[in-house]
């Protein structure tokens, strides 16, 4: 059975929530701020400055570094020399504040990146979530009510804190001396370190609502579920809970067969939540249930997982949801926030929402009632070969906008630059055994290509729209990989199928096995459905010997993008010189023509970037700031601007 959304009468409600909005004032954001990653809760990634123009970005340069508070504490923790610097920071009040790797929470000089303070709850002595994923963080949310203010984040273990930064120190009065343990109110627990800090999360009128990680690739058929906490910001009294995983008597256990839901776990909200501010109404993206590639032990479509469910911010009720996979065994949560925009479609104004997805697919959506602003239809897919699998028989395909990234393999796709590359592709698909398969493929004993893979398409870092056009902006990649399947020993897993093995698809000489551009940014036009451009988005192999002689332009890179957009101008950063001669591998931040796709500037940066630029105005100057720093690589907020006749001093670290 497929459930459809519902809508409620949110009037009464509405008004009630708009006077708290009022006095909360959370979404009271100046031109030249940026108070929440992604800008404002709409997550529309937009910023109306445009001192850094078409005409002036040709001479953007690094004005300021801030070397990572992780810095120092790295030297003796051998742990955290494995990490990630993906948190953008927010800006308020002419302060940065930003979150690292390890959970540390730091406040800099906006103008020159000095070190004002820095917060370091000794998260990381406890350990990474897990060895494999190493320590990350992605950020922080503010809250103000126009007197008080408090920095909200998670940290790598669980806590969710307020930090008050007139202090600098956690609030006293917000939970338990500033902090609540999100892992002690987990059902069926499993172990202590379950739930990471990833997402900032979303502070909406006088709540807070955490984002959080939790181990999904579990060999066991148990886990806890991933419930949804709204929690006072002055208190830290959790005010409501949204099971993602219906209990008994709740709207969708029927969409989950036996008892599967008394075991099952996961479907938690790690990508970054939504919100309208001004109809009290949060939209959280659902991940999947346990585990990633085999559902044979939770039966039917599990709602919510795989769904985008909007909640009355007050009280957690459900308004409406869409579930855009059914029973996933495919590792296709939805990965990033969902974006607020207007739009006209045959002249009817649209108060709508996008969802970009890791397969490909954009879903919009009427925010309010979550209509469909396109039809959305149910298409069968492949079965599964594994018997004790319980696939669902069909997907639901928008049918507009159309995908924005490659899905399936055919042989249409198979690399083609030049005939020898193509010659050698195709004996490595037949040497292989590699089959031509659609999207949702379901995985196979012996490996399936899934294009695109768990990483690719869109990914974190998410899209952007233009309030004032209503184009979105979406920097994806295609990252292919194969997947096996084998029957696990049963000393150390208590499922009838685990992934054997999962790997990348590799082709001739090194080389992608299927044609370029390997990363890209595409630009939707949300009035009509259509796509307005593509382009790639990096340098991509070009250098290659067997590549280089034919004078190709840029291919893209498969490297993970988080994406700003200005007024004239979009930004995202990627690997490679693209405008002239120069290192395919060299960090750089791309500004690109918003209107036509064209890349007008590329600025070489200390080290990759993953998190999305953000960008302010202080004393009349625009900066541009990222993270930059990946794995062993040295970490840094960099700060960018135009030469305004003499560089801003640089930070004390």
């Amino acid at each position: 059975m497929r459930l459809i959304p519902v809508a409620r009468d949110l009037l009464g409600l509405g008004a009630a929530f708009a006077l708290l909005l009022a006095a909360a004032e959370p979404g009271s954001a100046l031109p030249n701020e940026w108070p929440q990653t992604g800008g404002d809760n709409a997550h529309r990634k937009y910023s109306p400055l445009d001192q850094i123009s078409r005409d002036t970005v040709g001479d953007l340069e690094i004005v300021w570094l801030w070397k990572s508070a992780d810095t120092e504490i790295a030297k003796t923790v051998e742990q955290l020399r494995r990490s990630q610097n993906q948190a953008q920071p927010i800006m308020v009040g002419s302060v940065l504040y930003v979150t690292t790797a390890a959970s540390q929470l730091a406040a800099l000089n906006a103008a020159t990146g000095e070190e004002l303070w820095v917060f370091d709850p000794k998260s990381y002595e406890q350990g990474p979530p897990t060895t494999a994923r190493g320590f990350l963080h992605r950020g922080q949310s503010y809250w103000s009510d126009g007197e008080e203010e408090r920095i909200f984040f998670v940290s790598s273990i669980g806590d969710l804190f307020s930090i008050d930064p007139s202090t600098q120190q956690p609030d006293p009065a917000f939970g338990t001396e500033g902090r609540i343990d999100l892992k002690g109110l987990l059902t069926r627990k499993r172990s202590a370190a379950t739930i990471s800090g990833t997402s900032p999360p979303l502070v909406i009128g006088d709540l807070v609502i955490p984002s959080y990680w939790m181990n999904d690739q579990s060999s066991y058929k148990e886990m806890p579920p991933g419930d949804v906490w709204a929690f006072d910001v002055r208190t830290g009294e959790r005010r409501w809970t949204f099971h993602t995983i219906p209990r008994d008597g709740e709207f969708g256990e029927e969409t989950w067969y036996g008892d599967s839901r008394s075991y099952t776990g996961n479907a938690n909200p790690w990508a970054p939540i939504a919100g309208d501010d001004d109809r009290g109404i949060v939209y959280v993206p659902v991940s999947m249930p346990t585990n990633l590639w085999y559902g044979g032990h939770r039966g039917g479509d599990n709602l919510f997982g795989n769904s985008l469910v909007a909640l009355e911010a007050q009280t957690g009720r459900r308004i409406w949801h869409f579930q855009m996979i059914h029973h996933d065994i495919w590792d296709y949560d939805v990965p990033a926030a969902p974006v607020l925009c207007d739009i006209e479609v045959d002249g009817r104004h649209i108060e709508a929402i996008a969802q970009v997805t890791k397969q490909g697919f954009t879903y919009v959506f009427d925010r309010s009632s979550g209509k469909p602003v396109w039809p959305i239809e149910e298409r069968p897919v492949p079965v599964s070969e594994i018997e004790e699998e319980s696939a669902s028989p069909t997907q639901p395909f928008p049918t507009r906008p159309a995908p924005f990234e490659l899905q399936g393999f055919s042989r249409e796709d198979v690399l083609s630059l030049t005939p020898e590359l193509e010659r050698e592709a195709l004996e490595i698909i037949a040497e292989r055994g590699i089959e031509y398969v659609p999207i949702y493929q379901p995985a196979t004993r012996h490996g399936v290509i899934q294009m695109p893979g768990f990483a690719g398409g869109a990914n974190w870092g998410g899209a952007a729209c233009d309030p004032e056009t209503g184009v979105l902006y979406v920097p994806s990649i295609t990252a292919p990989i194969n997947i096996a399947m084998a029957e696990p020993d049963p000393t150390r897993s208590n499922t009838d199928w685990v992934m054997k093995r999962s790997f990348s698809v590799d082709g001739p000489q090194g080389l992608p096995l299927h044609d370029p551009p390997y990363g890209r940014i595409t630009a939707i036009d949300l009035n009509t459905g259509e796509h307005l451009w593509t382009t790639p988005n990096g340098a991509g192999p070009r250098d290659h010997p067997a590549l280089a002689s034919l004078d190709l332009g840029p291919l893209g890179s498969p490297t993970r993008s988080g994406v700003l957009l200005t007024k004239q101008l979009v930004f995202t950063v990627g690997l490679g010189h693209v405008l002239e001669e120069g290192d395919s591998r060299q960090p750089m931040l791309y500004a690109y023509d918003k209107r036509t796709g064209e890349l007008l500037a590329e600025i070489e940066l200390p080290h990759r970037g993953l998190p999305g630029p953000m960008t302010y105005l202080v004393d009349g100057r625009q900066y541009i700031a990222l993270g930059t720093g990946y794995l062993r690589e040295p970490q840094h907020i960099v700060g960018l601007a135009l030469p305004s006749g003499g560089s801003a001093a640089p930070g004390t670290r």
